[in-house]
């Protein structure tokens, strides 16, 4: 899929050489990549904000203010070729609360490779940081605006004006500028009390406008709020970021300038908060406007403070590793390399083993094993033989054997670290049979990690197993960010430091809603989050209470305030739908998913229970006398009113990870793969879509496209594509057109 994605952007590249940029030597075209951006990896996939041109027809390429009349050429692109688009600005303003960072980029391009009697579809694509969620889109073209916006499946199937197909006429003419606004949510990472944010920021030489004197600016403006009334400590930064503004707890850096050339880096910044043990604190709120939800909100984070000194458990892991048909080739050996590197970092005073499953279970040794090198050695040479593909997808089996391996056991944390890429048919089951080992083995709580790999898996099974383990979740959506996800995941499990935590003194709150429902511990590669919902008077201090790796309690009173310049809401949104999406799925709740689904609209959250909606406005002139209107006619940019008339022109089904496709497990289709989707996804509209988008699909609803462009680091995570063909392109009812089978 990036292969493909990137042979588009290459034929893309290789047509702009038809643009004629004049006789003027002066007047340089766009730079092709370098040898060195070709040795890279994955050299045309995006890493910053991007715009292609759908090439289809190469005879419509040309420069729409300089023809060149160059001879007619026959054929068509099949697949189409993307052409990026010359950029004309960009601008991006970042707010940070404690660990969530909400990114607003506004840029412009201009359709400088088209002619200008031609048109043609225009697709976005923007990588994201640290578990990215695309919040909103707007683009604005002359005459035209297109926007999105969340509703629920009921309001989604009878707003007005929805239309599921329609003519092709919403492509771009040559020439035209569009002005996009762009919304996501991302997470910062956090490691020994260190925050850092990550934006993909770097464009390439090719989208710099071709011209003598074209101006070119950036700006960046950073908002950063610890929550905590701390003082933040700036450590490190790509951009010439420059303070204007400091208080206790808050601080504002901009980064405004005229440049030569966009930017060439990622936008990086690194801070601290003065505090070096462990602290926190706890923020009310009281619920938006329109929220279903009357109860007020709380949000307690508890952060690892930067005291490098700290002891942290004793491990005793066990690793219960996928090995079913579908695990075949890179994804294995992606595998083994990142449980190779896992098995490097254990002690000798760690115990381990490895449980490898598909229908039936391997056992590296009957019961855990000291982490000595000798039997580490031992560990990886067993691997290498027997971590063989094939058979399918069993989980209970090994998820028993590898509970019942751990006995009481003092100064260690227990932990089971499940990675798999396929469903299984008996998953509430397993969840049911883990809640009552639990019950019955009181004496010892394993800790359960799950790492799913690609599309294929049920995700919201493996969060809810995380969930009933204290445990945490995370997702290789892109095959190859396996050992990157694999590695980060099992620092965190490697690293705790305050296990068994619990909060007092909150028995008197009415109606008291946590999440995530069971407390998982603190470790030091990220702060703890708990939020919830109350009826009542919250406490003025919090007490949190847990246990140190020298088995000695510990306690620290946390202050509760009122969240004066916090949206509380908005920051806790994504992972309260995260957890009720678990729960619902678990319970199956009619109730709970249409609580979800009215959060998702609520926050512009993207959810199992939502569709997305792709709205379209035309501005319509309109002329209050005749003086006015000989005006207008003078000059065709002259509006003198408009008359917005939004209308629906499509809307996107199905556009979360999905519950897992049990027909692709039991086929053995590897990850990334196109397969069958599950029955309440085969939709022929969204058939259809995947069609006209191709091999530009991932997850989300486009789910190649997702996969193709987080391949550019690990931390990445592909946008535009959730909108599928919809913003995909753009005013794009040639995207409708292509799924009924039509050219374009």
């Amino acid at each position: 899929m990036a292969e493909d994605f990137q042979a588009a952007v290459e034929d893309g590249l290789r047509l702009s050489k038809r643009i004629y940029f004049g006789k003027d030597r002066a007047v340089a075209p766009p730079k092709p990549p370098t040898e060195m951006d070709r040795s890279s990896e994955h050299p045309f996939l995006p890493t910053s904000p991007m715009v292609y041109a759908v090439i289809s027809n190469p005879s419509i390429v040309d420069n729409p203010d300089m023809p060149s009349y160059q001879p007619y050429v026959h054929g068509k692109c099949d697949p189409p070729a993307l052409m990026p688009l010359q950029m004309n600005g960009i601008s991006m303003e970042v707010e940070c609360y404690i660990d969530t960072a909400f990114v607003t980029v506004n840029g412009s391009w201009r359709v400088h490779c088209v002619m200008g009697s031609r048109s043609c579809d225009c697709r976005i694509a923007v990588p994201m940081g640290e578990q990215g969620s695309i919040l909103g889109v707007e683009v604005e073209i002359p005459r035209k605006s297109y926007s999105t916006q969340l509703a629920t499946m009921d309001e989604s199937d009878t707003g007005p004006g929805t239309k599921r197909h329609a003519s092709g006429k919403g492509k771009i003419d040559g020439g035209t500028n569009l002005s996009v606004k762009l919304k996501w949510s991302q997470k910062l990472m956090c490691h020994g009390g260190q925050f850092t944010l990550n934006i993909p920021f770097k464009f390439p030489e090719y989208v710099t406008p071709a011209g003598k004197k074209i101006p070119k600016h950036e700006k960046i403006q950073l908002t950063v709020n610890s929550g905590l009334g701390t003082e933040i400590l700036c450590k490190t930064t790509s951009h010439l970021l420059k303070e204007r503004y400091r208080q206790a707890g808050k601080s504002v850096f901009l980064y405004d300038s005229d440049v030569l050339s966009w930017s060439s880096s990622d936008v990086s910044f690194t801070y601290t908060m003065s505090s070096n043990d462990t602290s926190g604190a706890v923020l009310l709120s009281s619920p938006p406007l329109l929220d279903v939800d009357r109860r007020e909100m709380f949000s307690c984070y508890l952060f690892p403070g930067n005291k490098q000194s700290r002891k942290v458990f004793r491990r005793e892991v066990v690793f219960v590793v996928d090995i079913s048909g579908s695990m075949k080739g890179k994804l294995l050996e992606d595998t083994k390399n990142a449980l190779f590197a896992a098995l490097a970092k254990l002690g000798p005073e760690d115990l381990f083993n490895v449980i490898a499953f598909n229908g039936e279970t391997y056992l590296f040794a009957s019961s855990l094993e000291q982490a000595t090198a000798a039997t580490i050695e031992n560990a990886t040479q067993w691997i290498s033989l027997n971590f063989l593909a094939g058979g399918g997808t069993n989980i209970l089996l090994p998820l028993n054997q590898a509970i019942e391996m751990f006995t009481d056991s003092r100064n260690s944390i227990p932990i089971i670290f499940l990675v798999t890429d396929g469903t299984d048919k008996d998953e509430r089951h397993i969840c049911d049979v883990v809640k009552s080992q639990f019950t019955e083995r009181k004496n010892v709580f394993p800790r359960i990690y799950t790492l799913g790999i690609g599309m294929f898996c049920n995700h919201y099974f493996l969060r809810k197993l995380a969930i009933l383990g204290r445990g945490h979740y995370d997702a290789a959506r892109d095959v190859d960010s396996i050992e990157a996800c694999f590695g980060s995941l099992f620092a965190r499990a490697s690293s705790i430091f305050l296990a068994n935590i619990a909060f007092e003194n909150l028995d008197q709150i009415d109606e008291l809603e946590v999440f995530p429902s069971e407390i998982p511990d603190l470790s030091y590669e990220s702060p703890l989050v708990v939020s919830g919902r109350y009826r009542g008077t919250f406490p003025e201090t919090v007490k949190v209470k847990g246990v140190l790796p020298d088995m000695s309690n510990f306690s620290v009173d946390l202050s509760v305030q009122e969240a004066k310049d916090i949206p509380v809401g908005k920051m806790l949104a994504k992972q309260e739908i995260d957890l009720l999406t678990a729960e619902a799925w678990y319970s199956d709740s009619k109730e709970l998913k249409e609580k979800i689904a009215n959060m998702s609209v609520q926050y512009s959250i993207i959810s199992e229970y939502t569709n997305v909606v792709l709205l379209e406005t035309e501005r319509v002139v309109t002329t209050a006398d005749s003086a006015v209107g000989r005006r207008a006619s003078n000059k065709v940019n002259d509006i003198s009113a408009e008359a917005p008339k939004p209308r629906n022109i499509l809307v996107l089904r199905h556009n979360g990870l999905g519950f897992g496709n049990l027909t692709a497990t039991d086929e053995n289709i590897v990850p990334g793969s196109s397969a069958p989707r599950p029955p309440e996804a085969g939709d022929a509209y969204i058939k259809g879509a995947s069609r006209c988008c191709g091999w530009l699909c991932n997850h989300r609803c486009c789910w190649c496209c997702m996969n193709v462009c987080s391949k550019m680091n690990n931390e990445c995570a592909n946008l535009m594509t959730q909108l599928c063909g919809a913003l995909a392109c753009l005013g794009c009812y040639s995207c409708c057109d292509s799924c009924n089978g039509h050219e374009g």
